[in-house]
């Protein structure tokens, strides 16, 4: 009977922020791992790569009784040159995808702490499939492009829509639908 109710139970808020803890890292690179090479199948081995070095990832992270439990979400963003981002690495865990519009939260995030910055222009290169949901949140398509095999989409965030956000560390609690 506890698995039963132990499978049931949503989280109801999570934490949108930067990674600043070991524990939120490790998560984080699983969590690719489990959607990048093993759901998708986009990678073999990890996902890992050069721009990891420089990015700053960003964590959805879920609650229970108002505290920190697990990384169900993750984002990365990087400055390749002044003014200039991109986010990359937009992953949801599977049974988060329908909770609380986190990939919409995790964007969020990334371009408002990102223009806090100096971001001038933000970039990302999206699955064809997640276009709708970027086009929602403000995003236009700019070109057609293929990225690992796969068909994707090269888009720019309208920054009039993501006022500068300057406390990514500590972040926002998302319970319910976003909107830029």
């Amino acid at each position: 009977m506890l698995n039963e109710m132990t499978k049931q139970f949503v989280p109801n808020a999570y934490l949108i922020k930067w990674v600043t803890e070991e524990w939120e890292r490790q998560q984080m690179l699983a969590l690719r791992q489990a959607v990048f090479c093993e759901e998708q199948g986009v990678f073999e081995g990890n996902d890992i790569d050069d721009i990891d070095e420089k990015a700053t990832p960003i964590v959805a992270i879920s609650c229970v009784a108002g505290m920190p439990d697990e990384v169900v979400g993750t984002v990365r963003i990087y400055q390749p040159e002044p003014e200039i981002w991109w986010g990359s690495r937009l992953a949801v865990a599977a049974d988060y995808r329908k909770q609380g519009n986190l990939g919409a939260s995790l964007i969020r995030l990334a371009v408002t702490s990102a223009h806090a910055q100096g971001c001038q222009k933000f970039f990302a290169q999206v699955q064809s499939r997640n276009v709708p949901l970027f086009r929602r949140l403000h995003w236009q398509p700019l070109q057609e492009i293929q990225l690992h095999g796969r068909p994707h989409h090269l888009m720019e965030a309208n920054l009039a829509k993501y006022p500068p956000f300057g406390q990514p560390q500590t972040g926002f609690i998302s319970t319910g639908r976003v909107s830029a």
